[in-house]
């Protein structure tokens, strides 16, 4: 049951070989992906969201958040993650929608318009995988040397 719960979280290991990093430079990888041409920006965890860094992501076309909180074990070389995320509903007696959990999502918004033969086409506009933001995160924390462990309760 372990392994199967393992991979349904989406926790992965590091290939074997791989010296781990200390906790500090581990924390400086993960900060530095937030850059300005990311889509998302990582910081430091307020008191109240119990984890060492999170990292946001706002998509305004689909009005969607996603957040990353990860919390460092150094003791076991291993990142505790837990994703969320809102969706806000554009209709006035709709609530929006809350997840927790791993969850790969793509969003795609269409558009029809006239090609060069006359004919109406269906032509994407607008595209967004969760994966984009998911996967800079796992993969840093792999090639330091740690194990990404997902989680759907408290770290």
């Amino acid at each position: 049951m372990g392994r199967l719960f393992d991979t349904w979280m989406g926790t992965k290991y590091p290939d074997g070989g791989v010296e781990p990093l200390p906790v500090l430079e581990v924390r400086g990888a993960l900060l530095a992906l937030g850059g300005p041409d990311a889509r998302f920006r990582v910081r430091n965890a307020l008191p109240g969201e119990r984890a060492d860094l999170v990292a946001e992501c706002r998509v305004p076309e689909v009005c969607l958040t996603l957040k990353t909180r990860m919390l460092f074990v150094p003791s076991k070389r291993e990142v505790r993650a837990l994703d969320e995320q809102w969706e806000e509903r554009s209709q006035e007696h709709s609530r929006g929608q809350y997840g927790r959990g791993p969850a790969t999502m793509v969003y795609k918004k269409w558009e029809f318009r006239r090609g060069a033969d006359g004919r109406r086409h269906r032509v994407e506009t607008f595209r967004f995988d969760t994966r984009d933001v998911k996967n800079p995160l796992r993969d840093t924390v792999l090639a330091a040397g740690w194990t990404w462990r997902g989680v759907l309760r408290k770290l």
